[in-house]
């Protein structure tokens, strides 16, 4: 139960919430704190924020504040990787990144959630690269007071599969990279694939172990992507000889060297005809020539899910198709950009 009463009456209770103050390009943040005792002083600065009237909360057994309800939903919703601390702020719970690392969203489980009356929580897009005590997500319940039954229910779903927002670190692993092409192996031109590869390798906290060059030859390349694996490889990349020309034989040799799955093509501009393969559990990334003109491609957004632990498979692919169309903006702001964000 509220009970509403006239501001200049309230001297001496404690409010029931915080009162936010918002000063347009300059604060907006609580004014007061809920516990906080109303003093003399006080009734002027809650006049000028509009409040002419404050409310006690008497709680029937079934209702539930605010507060408490925004701690229970949090910790429904908090997975692998999440940190909060039970400290609302204007009825808001923040999850926090407990690690650098990927963030994973269970987009069901949270449209199941957010369809409860009266709670909500919103997240980053999935897959986003975080970094540790980055906000990935925030919850609270809507109303001041509400019943307990909904915020309970709204967290069981929340929680049924180890909670809904989590962040899985990657791991950092030992990249072999096998650069292909007649033209780059007889020195024709200057590769350029390599030190792109290395790059986004490296930025992602793995270590490149070995790079390899080797012409359109199915036998020449099956033994470059064998020689990485035997010296202890646990991810390799591949490029160039992606294409349907008769001469790109790399998806050949990648069948050739062992390959138990072979997904070819992705729903992604530009990078649709990645490559995704496993020998022995070792993940094979085969990039396409786009690698060379684009700064950002479906190797992006694939390459961090793969040191996060994920399978990916045609399944994975599919769904990149959603955001999977790149802009290609005169100035590229990945990953501030719709770019991969529909997975």
């Amino acid at each position: 139960m509220l009970k509403k009463i006239k501001v200049e009456d309230a001297v001496g209770t404690r409010l029931a919430h915080d009162i936010t103050e918002i000063r347009p390009g300059e604060f907006k943040g609580a004014a007061f704190r809920q516990g906080h005792e109303v003093c003399n002083e006080d009734i002027c600065h809650l006049q000028k924020l509009g409040k002419n009237h404050l409310y006690l909360i008497d709680l029937a057994d079934d209702e539930i504040h605010e507060n408490q309800a925004a701690a229970i939903l949090a910790q429904g919703l908090a997975g692998e990787g999440i940190r909060w601390e039970d400290n609302p702020k204007e009825g808001k719970i923040g999850l926090h990144a407990a690690m650098d690392g990927l963030l994973s969203i269970d987009a069901a489980a949270l449209a199941a959630f957010n369809m409860v009356d009266e709670v909500m929580c919103a997240t980053l897009h999935s897959h986003t690269l975080v970094k540790k005590g980055q906000l990935v997500a925030a919850t609270r319940a809507i109303p001041l007071v509400m019943k307990r039954a909904p915020v309970e229910r709204a967290a069981a779903i929340a929680a049924q599969h180890g909670g809904v927002v989590s962040v899985k670190a990657l791991k950092k692993a030992k990249v072999g990279l096998v650069v292909t092409g007649s033209e780059v192996f007889h020195g024709l031109i200057e590769d350029k694939f390599a030190p792109i590869l290395s790059g986004k390798v490296t930025d992602l906290g793995s270590e490149v172990a070995g790079v390899s060059f080797a012409p359109d030859d199915e036998t020449l390349i099956t033994a470059a992507i064998r020689n990485h694996i035997d010296s202890g490889c646990d991810l390799l990349l591949l490029s160039g000889g992606m294409s349907v020309d008769p001469d790109d034989v790399t998806r050949k040799a990648i069948r050739m060297a062992g390959a138990q799955e072979v997904y070819y093509g992705a729903a992604a501009l530009p990078g649709a005809m990645f490559l995704v393969a496993t020998i022995d559990g070792i993940s094979l990334l085969g990039v396409p020539a786009c690698g060379l003109h684009h700064r950002v491609t479906v190797l992006d957004l694939v390459l961090p899910r793969i040191l996060a632990g994920e399978k990916i498979t045609k399944k994975e692919l599919a769904f990149i198709g959603h955001g999977g169309l790149c802009m290609d903006c005169p100035e590229c702001i990945y990953p501030h950009c719709p770019f991969g964000k529909g997975m």
